[in-house]
């Protein structure tokens, strides 16, 4: 293993520990030399794991006594309840407020916190740039020409590869590409549904899911989550004489940001396949992992082409790119025909130049310092967050992903923190936007996809100080 992933790799499993309490606030580490002879590693590069997780704030140097764990004020904060949504189909979209929300987007005069993507400023944009105009080069006509339906073939083939890490094992023919994720989640919804079917969601869910839902008909059955093991496999179970599709996204959901672990992907995989229901599997932040793997899919477990794997790199490498893709198992045909008949070809300089991005190694590169930084935004934020927000207030613990779930005491409502807020230039997601319930009004989500600078812990202050206000 290189110096420098050997490194990282230290370093990031020593963080990980600390961030996830495992090692506790002020608890003594290995010297350097017992640190340097467990890893085999030189004394100036155990001394690097140091420095690095001393500039991160996580351990401090004792003269004379060595090295100990920071405390983390962040993680003496309680977790969120687990959510109890009733168990009966669609009650209420909130319009108003989401529709309010989502067009804040790209509005440069607010912090939006409230927007689920990576800013530009963590992105390689130049790179991309360059691969853009390799590729106009490279494809035949300039690009200008129609991809195979099926989709770019470096692009697929790059999908593939990578799904080796997380033992997905799929080949470049598995895979279908499509315009962004919500495309592909479209596509498996309209394959696989009729209007009146009943499709069953995490609770708290991604509106962007919801809406869809709702729109093609679907009636909604939200399931109780946890906020760090994912959905309640009991209560999904009670679900499926109800249900004709099901739609989960275990790695790093979206508000929570929770990994659901592997065997429970296994059991909810054998157990759908067993009452023949498909599984659509959102995979889009599962290269945003926080600990030292990738984690596996539910896909990892498919053995009967029974789950729809959907990702893309919009969380990842280039939101408004709009790449995506899915490997639809045995359901292949029927989202090919409706790709024919919905959008024909993806946008062939665009595929191009991103499987060209990935196949470089470029794109992994890029992962390892966003996933660091992410991480380590995740931290700054839950610290201000355990100093300015009012007391009783709750916070998830992401393992990966891009956003920080908040509960507030009951008596805060964030849809009307979400107004006044707007008045100091800052958008937040108020929790009532995940769910069509009468649910998560003291709720909010918090992307941590922002640069970290003063000026962004100064306006976690602002929030802090209205939620109290609006407590009074």
């Amino acid at each position: 293993m290189k110096k420098e992933f050997l490194y990282n790799e230290i370093a990031g499993n020593i963080a990980n520990k600390i961030r996830t309490g495992v090692l506790k606030a002020g608890e003594r580490l290995p010297s350097v030399r017992k640190l340097s002879k467990e890893h085999g590693i030189s004394i100036n590069t155990a001394k690097r794991v140091f420095l690095e997780l001393e500039a991160q704030s996580l351990v401090q140097s004792k003269p004379q006594s060595g090295y100990f764990t920071s405390p983390l004020n962040y993680l003496k904060l309680p977790l969120p309840e687990i959510s109890q949504p009733v168990p009966i189909a669609n009650i209420r979209e909130p319009d108003e407020l989401m529709n309010g929300v989502y067009s804040t987007m790209g509005r440069r005069d607010l912090t939006l916190f409230s927007i689920g993507v990576p800013s530009g400023n963590l992105l390689p944009l130049a790179k991309l740039k360059k691969e853009i105009v390799l590729a106009t080069r490279e494809l035949k006509e300039g690009g200008t020409e129609y991809e195979p339906l099926q989709g770019n073939v470096k692009l697929r083939r790059m999908v593939a590869v990578r799904s080796l890490a997380w033992e997905g094992n799929l080949k470049d023919d598995d895979v279908v590409t499509t315009n962004g994720c919500m495309n592909a989640l479209a596509l498996c919804l309209m394959a696989l549904t009729k209007r009146g079917d009943t499709i069953a969601l995490e609770s708290p869910c991604y509106p962007g899911i919801l809406q869809l839902a709702v729109s093609l008909g679907l009636k909604v059955l939200e399931v109780a989550t946890h906020p760090v093991t994912g959905i309640d496999i009991d209560a999904l179970t009670k679900m499926l004489p109800k249900i004709d599709v099901c739609l989960l996204v275990p790695n790093f959901n979206t508000p929570l940001g929770y990994c659901m672990p592997d065997e429970s992907k296994k059991e909810i995989v054998a157990l759908l396949s067993k009452y023949n229901i498909p599984l659509i599997e959102d995979d889009t932040y599962g290269d945003i992992h926080f600990g030292n793997e990738r984690p596996k899919c539910c896909k990892s477990f498919d053995r009967d082409g029974n789950v729809l794997w959907c990702g893309s790199v919009s969380k990842t490498l280039a939101p408004g790119y709009r790449v995506g893709w899915v490997a639809p198992g045995k359901y292949k045909e029927q989202i090919l025909k409706l790709k024919l008949i919905h959008s024909l070809s993806s946008t062939s300089v665009i595929n191009e130049a991103v499987g060209n991005f990935i196949m470089t190694g470029r794109y992994e590169n890029h992962l390892r310092h966003l996933r660091r930084t992410l991480q380590e935004n995740y931290q700054k934020c839950a610290d201000a967050i355990a100093e300015y927000f009012p007391e009783g207030t709750k916070i998830s613990r992401p393992q990966g992903g891009l956003a920080l779930w908040v509960e507030f005491p009951k008596d805060i409502d964030t849809g009307e923190l979400y107004n006044y807020a707007l008045k100091k230039q800052i958008s937040i997601s108020p929790g009532r936007i995940f769910t069509l319930q009468n649910q998560f009004h003291n709720c909010m989500r918090l992307c941590i996809g922002l640069p970290w600078t003063d000026d962004l812990k100064l306006k976690l202050k602002q929030l802090g100080s209205l939620a109290k206000m609006i407590r009074n």
